[in-house]
């Protein structure tokens, strides 16, 4: 065995003993610190005698109460204020309990060495471990040497910034150098955070990333995504620097693992840039109504779908019914929720279409629903455009069955999923979405059940979401393409969506379509600037983007509303709104809807698309379904409808 093996193995040894040694270093400390004080005190013969008996019971007092205390179970690499404290608790306990045995003993020890004793084991103590800690720091800077140094700013000077910089300083698994951190506080500008300047507020990003060649950002307090989020990660990106985002601090002040830190950073979101705060809603009168309840959730695999499987979980439904025609999206979900949740949830999983009304009211009869959400739709705009008539049996013929189902059986709520494109709708999704909140409507003035809508805009991440889009477009080397230099769209995240769908059924009283205040909407081509930057790209030079004109049934502009003055019918959550209804007449859209049935019954696709500009009147068709004069044929307005729910019913059947 050679040496080198030798110390390997002594080594690991004493690591693996670590606890052990730190008590044996510890007692000859304390035994130490014991004879100084007698000595500072004058050690006579007779005194010899009983510095020789106590100094056995003084050492073991000392260790039993450092382990009864845990001061042995700190590691000592990352000790802070903290453990020093704890420590100097544990040294001050030990000396009571000496004096009180000594004092059983009715052994006279002077007052004097009690004290001496205290304060030079605390200094010697304490001396040991932050001498162990600068060695270990020290050796983990040497080990660092090899690494390339990246020139870090970090945005924000608070609690986060701090618990970073000292992840930064103690591991030795990052390669990270923070030169300087901007805060927006006057009073912090000038001062220092662990040795590193703060050198400004945020309108000096760029001149600080010049100044100290700057190669990767940082932010680490969340509310500078909050409040000027959008301005922020705009200038930083234009360095064209690396930017990341702390996440929630006690993943860095807890984990103690060895990942590295760059993987305890996340790279931007594309819901970073959405300009705005997150929609904040209070769950409280959600949980209420779904507790002990039966749901059900039509297109439950789908992204909406899904989400609402999850947040439902949540508040303790008796059983979460998911629906949905593809079954690998429903198997995941029920998977997933399987895992968080384990046998505390009943789901139950139904492989349907809504346009099967047979199964519809064999699952409505049998399983006791008491709550539906309805995200089962097609809502491709320019697939749709392509295939209209798969829209009009999906969104329409499938929603009318859900509804008509839920009044025969009871429901109690039933909420429908809708969107912004049925306001004045430019395309086929659009128009049978704008159908589907008529129907409801229809229905909730006649039954019992509450039918309510609830219309919100572009869903951030979702399936068809044009930033996963521009994001592969970019990873590929462009060009991302765009439809229009001025076309804008209202954005909000997964998690908003399904929050805005609970709260508006929990305060829901039938008839309403809710509709959520998103603030700005935003330029697509502004958010693909953002994007290319954020990667650190140069927007036309690295990536080029390209206008491709807008698609099929595309429209420039979404609108939330089909009233103008509807924002002035509030409700009492904040950011939610009610649109003021519609007069529908109800003769006039159960005569079309029965006349949509036979028509696709037929494949007659061109009255089809006649019906819905009769159901819609601001729906106006696109050159893509354009009708020729030779083939459009009048839709009959004088046949009378009688008994219209089981016409359209078993026709759709």
């Amino acid at each position: 065995m050679t040496a080198k093996t030798m110390c390997i193995k002594v080594h690991d040894m004493l690591r693996n003993q670590r606890k052990y040694v730190l008590m044996l270093i510890d007692a000859c400390i304390v035994a130490a610190s014991y004879f100084v004080a007698f000595s500072i005190n004058g050690l006579e013969p007779f005194k010899l005698v009983i510095f020789t008996f106590t100094v056995w019971i003084y050492t073991t007092v000392y260790i039993s109460t450092f382990s009864i205390m845990k001061v042995y179970k700190n590691m000592l690499r990352f000790s802070g204020i903290e453990d020093s404290c704890r420590c100097l608790a544990a040294c001050a306990a030990a000396n009571g309990l000496f004096m009180a045995v000594m004092l059983l003993f009715q052994i006279d020890i002077p007052m004097d060495i009690y004290i001496d004793a205290l304060f030079i084991s605390s200094l010697l103590e304490l001396a040991l471990r932050i001498v162990y800690r600068a060695l270990v720091i020290n050796r983990s800077r040497k080990k660092d040497k090899c690494k390339a140094r990246v020139n870090t700013m970090i945005i924000g000077a608070g609690q986060a910034t701090a618990a970073l910089l000292n992840e930064i300083k103690s591991s030795s698994c990052n390669s990270y150098c923070v030169r300087c951190i901007l805060d927006d506080d006057k009073t912090k500008i000038g001062r220092d955070i662990k040795r590193v300047p703060i050198t400004g507020d945020t309108s000096r990003i760029k001149e600080m990333a010049e100044k100290y060649e700057i190669e990767e950002i940082i932010i680490s307090e969340q509310s500078f995504l909050n409040e000027g989020r959008t301005n922020i990660l705009t200038v930083a990106a234009q360095t064209k620097c690396r930017i990341k985002i702390l996440p929630e601090v006690y993943r860095i002040i807890y984990d103690n693992s060895k990942i590295e830190l760059s993987d305890k950073l996340r790279s931007i979101r594309p819901e970073d840039l959405l300009g705005r705060d997150p929609i904040l809603l209070d769950c409280g009168l959600t949980r209420d109504y779904i507790n002990g309840k039966t749901v059900l959730i039509t297109g439950g695999g789908g992204t909406i779908g899904a989400e609402l499987c999850r947040q439902i979980s949540a508040y303790n439904p008796y059983k979460i019914i998911i629906l949905d025609e593809y079954e690998n999206n429903a198997y995941e979900i029920q998977q997933e929720l399987a895992g968080m949740y384990g046998d505390k949830i009943n789901i139950e999983v139904e492989i349907a279409t809504v346009r099967d009304a047979s199964k519809l009211d064999k699952i409505f009869s049998t399983k006791g629903i008491k709550i539906v959400f309805h995200a089962a739709a097609h809502k491709h705009v320019p697939l749709m455009e392509k295939n209209p008539e798969e829209a009009i049996k999906n969104n329409i013929f499938g929603t009318y069955n859900a509804v008509y189902m839920a009044d025969k059986y009871n429901v109690e709520k039933f909420v429908l999923i809708s969107t912004d494109k049925a306001v004045n709708p430019t395309n086929v999704m659009g128009a049978t979405k704008r159908v589907c909140e008529m129907i409801i409507q229809y229905f909730d003035s006649k039954s019992s059940t509450d039918f309510v809508a609830v219309r919100f805009g572009n869903v951030l991440g979702s399936n068809g979401s044009v930033i996963p889009l521009f994001i592969n477009q970019i990873k590929h080397g462009g060009p991302v393409t765009v439809t229009h230099a001025e076309i804008t769209r209202y954005f909000m995240t997964i998690p908003e969506a399904v929050k805005l769908v609970l709260k508006a059924a929990s305060i829901a009283n039938g008839g309403e379509i809710f509709v959520l205040d998103m603030g700005q909407p935003m330029k697509i081509k502004d958010l693909a600037y953002n994007l290319i930057l954020l990667a650190g790209l140069t927007p036309d030079v690295d990536i080029k983007i390209e206008y491709i004109g807008l698609r099929p049934g595309e429209k420039l502009y979404e609108e939330l509303l089909v009233t103008e003055k509807a924002y002035q019918s509030k409700t009492e959550i904040d950011k939610i709104f009610i649109e003021k209804p519609q007069m529908i007449n109800e003769y006039e859209l159960l005569k079309n809807i029965r006349l949509l049935v036979e028509a696709a019954e037929k494949l007659d696709l061109e009255t089809e698309l006649n019906l819905i500009e009769k159901l819609v009147p601001t729906y106006k068709r696109t050159v893509n379904n354009s009708i020729s004069p030779a083939s459009k044929e009048e839709v009959n307005d004088k046949e009378p409808v009688t008994d219209i729910k089981s016409n359209v019913h078993g026709c759709v059947e």
